[in-house]
């Protein structure tokens, strides 16, 4: 049975990594997809491509997430193609680390305005749609930092944070609708970026982490499915984390 036939999802910031693998989980399932990246690249096309691999309708749109007037755009055109937005995650998200005695005005306006923004922006977009529609699933993919913090990141931490109260709020303010709202936050999960750390670097993360490996980006998109599909009808408000018991 595939758990998502029927319904539209709109992923942002999904041309590669956790995204990406967010994209092909829920194509995988019977989902139409529609996509965003800050611009429709090779790397966006093979995406495209490796979507409709599983006989789904793709868009494929270049979108700056944190531009308010281009969510809207964005939303429309899926709209205009697909008819609806049943499912909307809100993945896309950059970091500019640095302590706080270090940190620029500019790195903490950039990391909150791409990471907690977009979300807000996309939100205000699909709302009405959804409300229209008297249902939908939205997903938040914060992180572990988000939760409990993490030194060096204070904007990206305060980002994900904010993720958090966004979508508890979004939850209390549309449930009555039956428009659901939830949290992913992932903890040590294994990207390109993760892999850059060297193989020392990997092995004292994972000695934190009571399953003593990370995550990968296919285990995220999992979770990221059962909030998308009917099995959670029930679920909203909620933060899962994702991270082999790290956070606990």
């Amino acid at each position: 049975m595939e758990l998502l036939k029927g319904k539209v999802a709109l992923i942002t910031g999904a041309a590669r990594g956790i995204g990406k693998q967010i994209a092909l989980k829920f194509a995988e399932e019977g989902a139409d997809i529609a996509f965003t990246d800050l611009v429709i690249d090779e790397t966006g096309l093979q995406t495209k491509e490796e979507l409709e691999a599983f006989g789904v309708r793709v868009l494929a749109i270049a979108s700056n997430a944190a531009d308010f007037e281009q969510t809207h755009k964005t939303v429309e055109q899926v709209v205009e193609a697909f008819g609806r937005v049943d499912i909307l995650v809100n993945n896309a998200g950059i970091t500019k680390d640095g302590l706080m005695l270090r940190m620029s005005e500019s790195q903490w306006d950039a990391v909150l305005t791409v990471n907690l923004k977009s979300a807000f922006n996309f939100i205000h977009a699909v709302s009405p749609v959804m409300l229209r529609q008297r249902g939908g699933s939205i997903i938040n993919i914060s992180s572990i930092v988000g939760v409990h913090g993490n030194a060096g990141q204070c904007n990206y931490s305060a980002s994900k944070a904010g993720m958090i109260g966004l979508a508890k709020s979004i939850a209390a303010e549309l449930g009555p609708k039956g428009v659901r709202a939830n949290v992913v936050a992932p903890g040590f999960i294994l990207t390109d970026m993760t892999q850059k750390l060297g193989p020392e670097m990997l092995k004292q993360w994972e000695s934190k982490i009571p399953m003593r490996r990370g995550g990968t980006p296919a285990e995220v998109a999992k979770v990221c499915t059962f909030l998308a599909s009917d099995l959670a009808s029930y679920v909203s408000g909620q933060v899962i984390l994702v991270d082999g018991g790290m956070g606990m």
